[in-house]
């Protein structure tokens, strides 16, 4: 089976002859980490009261996104992936995350 990549505006069909879709425009480059306001927080909604931790608030192309997604993982030594601008991270890892992302330099805010 394929699966079809869905337009996220949710529009399947126009019949008017000037409609365009739009492009979900993107950064092409990375703010420096210094100007990247992160936000970790926990969370257990729609998980089945298993707790993951979320980052959230990364400015950028969706490849360094994941590259951090990557590095936090290994760093935590935990599962965990990335949808929809959010790095997902299984387990309650706040404080691993903090302390990593401050000393590579980036801005992070600590939530419950």
């Amino acid at each position: 089976m394929s699966k079809k990549k869905a337009n996220s505006n949710g529009i399947v069909y126009s019949t008017d002859p000037a409609f365009r879709a739009e492009e979900e425009s993107t950064p092409e480059e990375a703010l420096p980490p210094r100007q990247q306001k992160l936000k970790v927080r926990l969370d257990t909604r729609q998980r089945a009261g298993k707790a993951v931790t979320l980052v959230e608030g990364f400015v950028g192309p969706t490849e360094e996104l994941e590259l951090l997604g990557r590095q936090l993982k290994t760093h935590c030594g935990t599962g965990g992936s990335v949808k929809d601008g959010l790095i997902i991270i299984q387990g309650d890892q706040r404080d691993k995350m903090t302390q990593w992302l401050l000393a590579k330099g980036f801005s992070s805010t600590k939530r419950l």
